[in-house]
């Protein structure tokens, strides 16, 4: 289960898509390359820091309760070029790495394992948390980041548990539309995520998504969240890992279809202790490694895509009003 356990198969692509309704042409294929976890490790920050100073990658988001925030702060606020989001947290996934509710146990007890961190997996929130617990430790995670002295300029949802009821989706957007924060929701043609997950139904993105464009906030045409699932050639090396992953990413993006599409990476740099968190340490510096390729930033100019950020798409959703 992660991000589209509850949702349904894509409908009939609009005749006109959301990034050309934003003003781009309508034949751009328009990227929000974007990079999730910036904050759970000092790993985590290096690969994000990294990829900022050696890419065209400008988007990411921050996991406000894990415990190197201030860092990842800090690096924002000196880099207003940084797209900075939050990447919505209700779940602590790792077995001796863990946080908890920055509304603590009594805010939200249906947030809380035994062992007072946040639960491990997406379903066991659905079973014990209600949409009124998530919506305040949602809110909770924006005014912390706010408190620190940035304003997100998206939402978007770690392990997708924002996705997995109607019900927590509908806090999801319900925040977004009165903080007036654009929340990552796909809801266009998306042809790439249809393909990737055959026989899910979009219609309820579709509609959400509808919901935000009324409310003067963008929307995706498409996702490309499958580069977390490839595996990683054994025992490979810097290099080939670099020229696995940027292969991989160059055959992907070529599916792609005119449209905002928002891809997901996981750019980290792992020292020893990173293995200590979790054994994704590979696959996630090969996504450093694919960003930073040269070769890959050649493929992008190359074959004509069109790079943005979330503040961009909002700006150009305001002008529209």
């Amino acid at each position: 289960m992660l991000i589209w356990l509850l949702l349904l198969l894509a409908l009939p692509a609009f005749s006109q898509t959301y990034a050309e309704r934003l003003g781009f042409p309508a034949d751009a294929r328009v990227l929000i390359l974007h990079i999730d976890d910036a904050g759970m490790s000092y790993d985590s920050n290096q690969g994000v820091i990294r990829t900022v100073e050696n890419s065209p990658v400008r988007s990411l988001s921050v996991m406000m309760p894990t415990p190197w925030v201030p860092q990842m702060v800090r690096y924002i606020k000196s880099r207003p070029d940084v797209d900075a989001g939050l990447h919505l947290t209700l779940t602590s996934e790792w077995k001796e790495y863990r946080w908890g509710p920055l509304v603590g146990t009594a805010g939200a007890p249906g947030l809380v394992d035994p062992e007072g961190a946040m639960w491990r997996g997406v379903e066991q929130v659905v079973r014990n948390a209600s949409p009124d617990e998530v919506e305040r430790e949602i809110r909770a995670q924006v005014d912390r980041a706010v408190k620190m002295g940035f304003t997100p300029t998206h939402l978007d949802s770690h392990m997708g548990t924002l996705f997995a009821t109607p019900e927590f989706l509908d806090r999801y957007v319900r925040v977004g539309i009165d903080r007036q924060i654009p929340v990552m929701m796909p809801g266009g043609h998306n042809t790439y995520l249809a393909k990737d997950s055959p026989g899910r139904d979009l219609a309820l993105v579709r509609k959400l998504g509808e919901r935000l464009w009324a409310a003067g906030l963008p929307v995706l045409d498409d996702l490309h969240n499958t580069s977390y699932g490839w595996k990683p050639p054994a025992g490979a090396g810097d290099a080939e890992l670099r020229k696995w992953r940027t292969a991989r990413y160059k055959e992907t993006l070529l599916e792609l279809k005119p449209g905002l599409t928002m891809v997901i990476l996981h750019n980290t740099a792992p020292s020893e202790v990173f293995a200590h968190i979790s054994d994704s340490g590979v696959l996630r510096k090969a996504d450093m490694l694919a960003m930073t390729d040269p070769e890959f930033q050649r493929f992008l100019v190359e074959e004509h895509f069109v790079l943005t950020t979330w503040r961009e798409v909002h700006e150009r959703r305001r002008k529209l009003r």
